[in-house]
């Protein structure tokens, strides 16, 4: 799965996606993949994650099954959109953020825009960055 996902983005589309000023989101577009082939996937970075039975292997395939399971009996296809888009959004974050520690720009990168971002909630509530 991963390198499947480093096979179809760089870097470098990676380090533009997160200086991109743009804080609106629109709409997510059908996803093209479906539950069962995300439920798959998702079982397969567990095991990329944690191999073989280890306590944080076991408790993440319980999450993934649990999370998969409490969402079986929706039929609604544009809520079943939403669940799929945000199961591919679980996946795509956890990608870049293991790009992120083994690429120094990319990290650099994200430190970056996480450190923004927070800057910019701070001024919206008033209370200003942490340092």
């Amino acid at each position: 799965l991963i390198e499947r996902y480093k096979n179809q983005h760089n870097n470098n589309d990676l380090i533009e996606l997160l200086n991109n000023n743009s804080k609106t989101m629109s709409a997510p577009a059908p996803v093209q993949r479906t539950a069962i082939q995300l439920y798959r996937d998702c079982l397969r970075l567990v095991r990329h994650i944690a191999p073989g039975n280890s306590q944080k292997g076991l408790a993440m395939r319980e999450m993934v099954k649990g999370e998969f399971g409490k969402h079986v009996a929706i039929k609604d296809e544009a809520q079943i959109e939403v669940l799929k888009a945000g199961a591919i959004r679980a996946l795509s974050n956890y990608m870049l953020y293991e790009s992120g520690s083994k690429d120094k720009r990319l990290g650099t990168a994200m430190k970056k825009f996480n450190d923004d971002e927070r800057a910019d909630i701070g001024k919206k509530d008033g209370k200003g960055p942490k340092k």
